[in-house]
């Protein structure tokens, strides 16, 4: 393994260049190629980040032998099929969430990494937020004692992706705001419980202003079909059940008549002797004066680089994510058990984890 780590990155829309920018700035990884089919995103990239080769298709890509890793910045369609080449040209593999359109595809990413030995991890942001490792932080020294049931939520007022575009369009996307924004909450409810043993799964989504054409924001790079298209969910609610006995409530809208002064997005949690609340990172609990409230702080946090530099660190070192592909799965598996339970109106069963 070199010492600095030969990524390339494909897709060049707005989370790749964001994947660029972090690539541009990390000690001990490096950008050496871009994949993009869009001509003027290609250049623009490759001339905003001084990259030295595009490729427009990303088998070619991955035959390059002096690519030791990439990073996958595609419509979620394209996140199972892209990844499993990749791994099976020997690149170890930022993939970005969803991990794929359902969980099925997901097992099957996991099953090539394994047969590989490349690492693959999905990049939950949310996990590398300096709020969300203080919260982790005070959880795991017991100052909550133990938790047992949370709501997370992302409320977005006008917030749906360009109506048209392949966000809006289930073939493409998988789903909508419970997918799009909904993978984000989840993952991060579960990390902090500690616990992705979700066992039951009931929810119920609804498409009430994208049809109509209304809520749009100006979010994605990608081509416009003139037809507009939405048969996707702009919003989704859940309640998750775990083996443990803890609960989790879920909510998540892209357009919503929602109160202008509320958090737009976050997890509250439950404990035993206090509760946390993200964002801002807070602690409540019963102190000698009464009910105090907390602003927590701390010097430290164990992983302060963010999702591609952890990436680069642990391929290097050989060290497991802080992301396990594993509880990716699970997410994965709990998505799809929303819609299921949405279209049946039953409440869905998962096998214990």
């Amino acid at each position: 393994m070199p010492e600095r780590l030969r990524c390339a990155v494909i897709g060049a829309g707005g989370i790749g260049l964001e994947h660029l920018n972090s690539l541009s700035q990390c000690p001990r990884g490096t950008a050496v190629a871009i994949c993009e089919n869009h001509a003027g995103r290609a250049k623009e990239a490759c001339d905003r980040f001084k990259i030295p080769r595009s490729y427009t298709d990303y088998r070619e890509l991955l035959e390059q032998a002096d690519i030791d890793a990439v990073t996958i910045a595609l419509p979620n369609y394209l996140h199972a099929p892209v990844a499993i080449e990749a791994l099976r040209a020997r690149k170890h593999v930022l993939l970005e969430k969803p991990m794929a359109l359902n969980a099925k595809e997901a097992s099957k990413i996991i099953d090539t990494a394994a047969k590989m030995r490349r690492t693959i991890m999905v990049g939950q942001n949310f996990r590398f937020n300096r709020q969300t490792q203080m919260a982790k932080m005070f959880i795991q020294r017991g100052d909550v004692g133990e938790l047992y049931h949370a709501r997370c939520f992302w409320w977005r007022r006008n917030g749906i992706p360009r109506i048209g575009s392949w966000f809006t369009q289930r073939k493409f996307a998988g789903g909508g705001a419970t997918v799009d924004i909904g993978s984000h909450m989840i993952d991060l409810a579960l990390h902090l419980f500690g616990d992705f043993e979700v066992v039951s799964v009931s929810g119920h989504t609804h498409s009430r202003f994208g049809q109509r054409g209304v809520g749009e924001f100006n979010w994605g790079r990608s081509e416009i079909d003139p037809a507009k298209p939405f048969d996707v969910d702009d919003y989704g609610v859940a309640l998750l059940k775990l083996k443990s006995g803890r609960s989790l409530s879920f909510e998540v809208s892209w357009a919503a008549c929602q109160p202008p002064d509320a958090r737009e997005y976050g997890v509250d949690l439950m404990g035993t002797l206090g509760g946390i609340s993200l964002f801002p990172a807070r602690l409540f609990r019963n102190g000698p004066n009464g009910y105090e409230t907390t602003q927590l702080s701390a010097v430290k946090v164990p992983h302060p680089e963010d999702r591609v530099h952890h990436f680069v660190n642990c391929v290097l070192d050989g060290k497991k994510p802080m992301v396990p592909i594993e509880e990716s799965l699970r997410v994965q598996q709990v998505l799809d058990a929303i819609y299921t339970s949405a279209s049946t109106g039953k409440e869905v069963r998962l096998n214990s984890a």
